[in-house]
């Protein structure tokens, strides 16, 4: 017997946690005013991107002193800049508690062969904080995409710490509340949380990040896209929209027209709120079903943007095919796209909640799950 439709469908499914839902206003025609077929360079060009890196200064509360970029390859690239420009001079621990923290460790101990010491936590946990020492530089994820777990807090970096912090910020920022003295590079990319185009990073450099890159020549070669400094000085121009290579004038658009959404709403705190609601109705019915749970277990540390969520019904024997047969009957029936769980990740959902998602999507998006989930049991209950 077929099962029954629940009565409502998210007006969007667009659940993907990179790229993200576009703002709730979005059309194409709200990029018309970018200029397209002009070089970068040109005072249109120049002005549009200072404006993006200042009003990103606004949203978020940066402080003054601290240098914003724009900076190529996404979020990844920005990463990777900081690490290859400022690692190296003292020694480094890289936390892991997800794929993309496992990636930092690779590019420290494998590609630029530091003695880094490496601390790590399984999927859904993360490492002991109290235990990790800021005296050295230390790389970490603020907010793990592919496991639905957050740093709680900055209270485990000392305030007057000898080493850098090095912030993979990229699913937390605009979402979640940083702690910019606790933060000397901090990165995102536009396509996480403001649901703008890939391509394009932020990096944010606190004064003690750009006293190291101007005291400190790492040993490897930087290429020209990595380049920070010149003769042992900031580039400044970067940091005030004369990007490195080429970027998009058309993405800078759609992230100024994404900005101008985000002050529409209450800037960050009309985000976080909006991401709070997003999880909080995720929680009000994993609380009432049984056979479902968060990845993350501990609230303190669980995600507002990527919530990560698991089966745990006993009848469920293969957890991957399970989930992603799941995963595959939301997006037939148009009521969730790309929710299954990241490929290194534990077997189950992964839904993105935040800002750019309204929440009435997110609750009635819950009893779908509820009606794949019992179509498959049905189907497991038919071939035994």
């Amino acid at each position: 017997m077929a099962m029954q439709y629940p009565a409502t469908r998210p007006a969007n499914p667009r659940f993907s946690s990179g790229p993200c839902a576009k703002i709730p206003t979005f059309s194409l025609d709200k990029l018309s005013d970018a200029s397209l077929g002009r070089s970068h360079r040109a005072a249109v060009g120049k002005a549009k991107l200072k404006a993006a890196i200042e009003r990103t200064r606004e949203i978020l509360g940066i402080p003054d002193d601290y240098r914003i970029g724009i900076v190529p390859a996404s979020d990844t690239g920005a990463v990777e800049m900081a690490m290859w420009n400022l690692l190296g001079a003292r020694p480094v621990e890289v936390l892991a508690w997800e794929s993309f923290g496992a990636g930092w460790v690779t590019d420290a101990v494998k590609q630029l062969k530091l003695d880094a010491e490496v601390k790590t936590a399984d999927y859904g946990e993360i490492v002991d904080l109290e235990s990790v020492d800021t005296d050295k530089d230390v790389v970490f994820t603020w907010n793990g995409t592919t496991s639905g777990v957050r740093v709680p807090n900055g209270d485990w970096i000392k305030a007057d710490r000898a080493g850098l912090t090095i912030c993979d910020a990229t699913s937390a920022a605009f979402a979640q509340r940083l702690p910019w003295d606790k933060l000397d590079v901090t990165t995102f990319s536009w396509q996480k949380v403001l649901g703008g185009e890939a391509a394009h990073g932020m990096i944010i450099l606190s004064p003690r990040a750009v006293e190291r890159l101007e005291s400190y020549t790492p040993a490897w070669p930087l290429p020209k896209i990595f380049r920070l400094t010149k003769s042992g000085k900031l580039i400044d121009g970067i940091f005030v929209g004369e990007t490195i290579n080429t970027p998009s004038m058309l993405a800078v658009e759609d992230y100024l027209v994404a900005l101008d959404w985000a002050e529409s709403v209450g800037g960050l705190d009309g985000l976080r709120a909006r991401a709070n609601a997003n999880l909080a109705a995720v929680q009000s019915f994993v609380a009432k079903a049984e056979w479902l749970a968060f990845l993350a277990d501990e609230p303190a540390i669980r995600s507002n943007t990527s919530v990560c969520l698991k089966f745990t019904d006993e009848r469920i024997t293969d957890g991957a095919a399970f989930a992603k047969a799941v995963a595959k009957r939301l997006e037939a029936e148009g009521v969730a796209y790309d929710v299954g769980a990241y490929r290194d990740a534990p077997p189950g959902l992964r839904i993105w909640c935040g800002g750019t998602v309204e929440t009435t999507d997110v609750a009635a998006l819950m009893p779908w799950i509820e009606w794949a989930f019992e179509a498959e049991i049905a189907a497991l209950s038919e071939t035994a």
